[in-house]
């Protein structure tokens, strides 16, 4: 059973609690990607290599890997509201300490808190969005909610290095205060506090199991996307990473009170979304943001700015494909979008890497644009749908799952790109990368992303009815209930 702890009788319809949602997770993503500018100046500051400063980014990412699938159980038993508004707190606070840090050690110490406060707020932010939200809101909130995923990588950068060039790195961590301070506030005031009233013992052996399995595949694909380390150590921890997962996966089935339940597998449409094409279009999608600033200033010649201008167009694409994505699949229906779609976002991505310095700057513009529009629309179909077709009792174990598998899969298509240009460039024997590397690149994320869409293929033609709207001739109306 659930209970649902009221909130004010001012209590915000579901788009509000989504925008809510979405300004903690925009805070969230836009910190893990603006840092990376920022490295030689903190590693400046308290006298370390730059590259050392790494284990700041992948201490959070780790963090976050490892405690993502306590959410939903933190959730169930703390409340949705509580977790969350903590969450946003623990996040900001931390903040503010890796502004003050003094010291490197002090430094990762702040990140890992950052990364733990992440792992709570992302998917039990979505969480309460699934549980505020009808059937027929739910591909406008997913849609609000995919936003910061979308934006915060490209604007992450730019940002970044604009601070850390006009003013201290330490700004780019003290601007989440306030930002923090009003999320928590409309979280307590808006959200709602669901939560079960007789909660499940939390499964210790599934945690572990589960924690270790992620933070080896996370950390072996991060390795994998650096040229100076050990190829044979960051394949052996994505092995050792599997075979741990495997042995979560057995704990789960035999357990009886699983940290990840595993019934939602049996749930065709969040299989195909999450884990199987899903998790390859997020792969392909995800390696984009980060060939094309690197192809712009280290082959076109660009710099920093000049990149990120060009960059905001890909963004400018993000962005007008969310007004239209609700009307487009209530007339068409998830699978048509998403196999349409696909072959789009295939070509797309194929195109950017055909791009050449000397190409129109509104060719560039055009292509930057539909690549990014149809990202958009695959990034908000695929998370809708994951979570359309589940029951309500569901919802709380498929978010911590999916929230697992869209971490590795974002961490796997940066890796995937870094292999791909380093092994180009093995091949060439050559002494720095050229053109032709990024359009190998391109043309393997192209061809990734057109698996993808074999994949959809298989869905049922009315597969998500009740929250598209769409309506097969063939399929009688649904119910509007939950």
């Amino acid at each position: 059973m659930t209970d649902t702890t009221a909130v004010p009788s001012s209590a915000a319809p579901a788009m509000r609690v989504a925008l809510i949602v979405a300004g903690a997770f925009f805070m969230e993503t836009l910190d893990g990607t603006v840092i990376v500018t920022a490295l030689p100046q903190i590693g400046h500051s308290f006298a370390v290599a730059a590259t050392d400063l790494t284990l700041g980014v992948t201490a959070y990412l780790l963090t976050l890997a490892a405690f993502i699938p306590a959410s939903g159980w933190a959730a169930d038993r703390f409340g949705s509201r509580t977790v969350f508004a903590t969450a946003i707190c623990l996040f900001t606070l931390a903040s503010v300490l890796c502004g003050l840090s003094g010291g490197f050690w002090s430094f990762i110490a702040a990140r890992v808190l950052q990364g733990f406060a992440a792992a709570l707020m992302a998917p039990v932010g979505r969480l309460v969005v699934l549980r505020t939200a009808k059937k027929s809101e739910l591909v406008r909130t997913m849609a609000t909610l995919t936003w910061p995923a979308l934006i915060a990588p490209v604007l992450g950068p730019a940002v970044g290095g604009f601070i850390t060039t006009y003013a201290s790195w330490r700004w780019i961590f003290f601007l989440n205060l306030p930002l923090g301070i009003l999320g928590a506030s409309l979280a307590l005031a808006y959200v709602p506090n669901h939560r079960e009233s007789r909660p499940t013992p939390f499964d210790w052996p599934g945690f572990a199991l589960t924690a270790t399995s992620l933070a080896s595949i996370v950390y072996g694909l991060d390795l994998l996307s650096r040229r100076e380390a050990n190829p044979s150590l960051a394949f052996g921890l994505m092995a050792a990473g599997l075979v741990i997962g495997v042995m979560a996966v057995r704990h789960a089935l035999g357990a009886k009170h699983p940290l990840l339940d595993l019934k939602v597998l049996k749930v065709g449409s969040f299989v195909i979304s999450t884990l199987s094409s899903g998790a390859l279009m997020r792969i392909a999608v995800s390696a984009t943001p980060f060939l094309l600033p690197l192809m712009f200033q280290l082959i076109f010649g660009m710099n920093a700015l000049q990149a990120g201008l060009l960059v905001l167009v890909y963004m400018a694409g993000n962005l007008m494909m969310k007004t239209v994505t609700t009307p487009i699949l209530q007339g068409f229906g998830f699978r048509n979008v998403l196999v349409v779609n696909g072959l789009f976002n295939s070509a797309a991505i194929l195109a950017c890497g055909l791009l050449t310095p000397g190409a129109p700057r509104g060719l560039m513009w055009a292509v930057l644009f539909a690549a990014g529009a149809f990202r958009s629309m695959n990034f908000t179909a695929n998370n809708t749908l994951a979570f359309a077709d589940l029951p309500p009792e569901r919802r709380s174990g498929a978010t911590a799952l999916a929230g697992a598998a869209q971490q590795v899969c974002f961490s796997l298509g940066v890796a995937t790109a870094a292999v791909l240009l380093n092994l180009s460039l093995t091949v060439r024997n050559a002494p720095a990368l050229a053109l032709i590397d990024f359009r190998y690149a391109f043309a393997a994320m192209a061809l990734a992303s057109l698996a993808a869409t074999v994949g959809y293929w298989s869905l049922d033609p009315a597969v998500g009815r009740e929250v598209s709207g769409h309506r097969p001739k063939s399929v009688a109306p649904p119910s509007e209930s939950l």
